[in-house]
């Protein structure tokens, strides 16, 4: 009888621990092993609608109005720069981030080795036949007419370190100061499960309308180009 009772003690002080366990892997905000102190540098990707981290270890990835990290196999997104993240299903996952080529990828994976860098991942290859056709002419396009990259929301450069935006304020400052609506489908889809304000209108239009790089981009294109040599020079 005793020996029941001590069990039955040990058994209800664990179920508590577990379902924390198993409700922390299930919702966005994650922990991915990433953490971005500061407003990250971001360049755009040469000819492509999105921006890379050159200065990070990390394959850290803007586009769209959202922030994409590949780690450990699994794609990542959120609002704003340090998270909190959510995962992004493979069959998903934009297609304009899916293009864009190897060199760019600051912590390639292994699996990456081989592949030419001013060419996509070979993504087919390694997520399966399934996905590949799910997918099929993720990687045929139109270069010429590659839209403009989304601005990047510079507002969150004002919060950094213990002045981090907590999660529940992250929507409302979001809203109020980057009117943007994205306009890749898969990005919307991501807007609309994480709960993230959409700007609409003609607040959203005139807001993608000033999509193209701004003021000192110019610069920091040059800047990708040059790493891209110099990763060419690496391979």
């Amino acid at each position: 009888m005793r020996y029941m009772i001590v069990l039955t003690c040990a058994l209800m002080s664990l179920t508590p621990a577990v379902g924390q366990v198993s409700i922390g892997i299930a919702v966005p905000g994650l922990s991915i092993g990433l953490n971005v102190p500061t407003y990250p540098e971001l360049v755009p990707v040469p000819g492509y609608p999105v921006y890379y981290a050159p200065r990070m270890g990390a394959n850290y990835f803007f586009y769209d109005g959202m922030y994409w990290v590949y780690q450990r196999d699994n794609w990542y997104s959120s609002a704003w720069y340090n998270g909190p993240w959510g995962t992004v299903r493979p069959e998903v996952i934009p297609v304009f981030l899916l293009r864009v080529p190897v060199r760019y990828y600051r912590q390639p994976p292994v699996y990456f080795h081989g592949w030419r860098p001013d060419g996509p991942p070979h993504w087919g290859e390694h997520w399966g036949h399934d996905w590949d056709e799910r997918r099929a002419g993720w990687d045929k396009w139109d270069r010429r007419g590659a839209p403009a990259p989304a601005p990047l929301p510079a507002y969150q450069r004002e919060y950094t370190g213990k002045r981090y935006a907590s999660e529940p304020q992250q929507p409302e400052l979001h809203s109020r100061n980057y009117a943007y609506e994205p306009r890749d489908p898969d990005v919307k889809q991501q807007y609309e499960e994480r709960g993230i304000p959409v700007a609409t209108g003609e607040r959203g239009k005139q807001q993608g309308k000033s999509a193209s790089p701004g003021p000192g981009q110019d610069q920091e294109k040059d800047h990708g180009k040059g790493n891209g040599r110099e990763q060419d020079r690496k391979d």
